[in-house]
């Protein structure tokens, strides 16, 4: 069974730091394409940032220059490293792995990240 197991997230001031961790069992981590989105309260779920596998980066505008995605092969782990954040940052944040060509499409259970004062 496929599993991806986000850690990570909390409470935070706006300015500060967080890194998201996602950590996907078997083989799927090797075969798959690794993103993070987000999903505040009435709003729909959106794309913050994905990574390849030959880790070519894309950003959500809203997080260009504050967020950055890598991937550690060897640990089966995807990281979102947030800095300077924003209170408009504030949501449940999802893993997520995916392969269009074997039709595989994966999701976490979400971590909460709060930005607040």
């Amino acid at each position: 069974q496929v599993q991806l197991v986000e850690s990570g997230g909390g409470l935070v001031q706006p300015g500060g730091s967080l890194r998201l961790s996602c950590t996907a069992s078997g083989i799927i981590f090797s075969i798959s394409n690794m993103g993070w989105y987000r999903q505040a309260p009435g709003k729909q779920r959106e794309l913050v940032a994905t990574i390849t596998l030959s880790s070519t980066t894309t950003y959500a505008d809203s997080v260009k220059g504050r967020f950055t995605i890598s991937r550690d092969n060897a640990k089966n782990t995807v990281y979102l490293q947030m800095n300077s954040l924003k209170p408009e940052d504030t949501a449940v944040y999802y893993c997520n792995a995916a392969n269009r060509l074997m039709s595989l499409n994966y999701w976490g259970q979400g971590t909460q990240v709060t930005v607040s004062s």
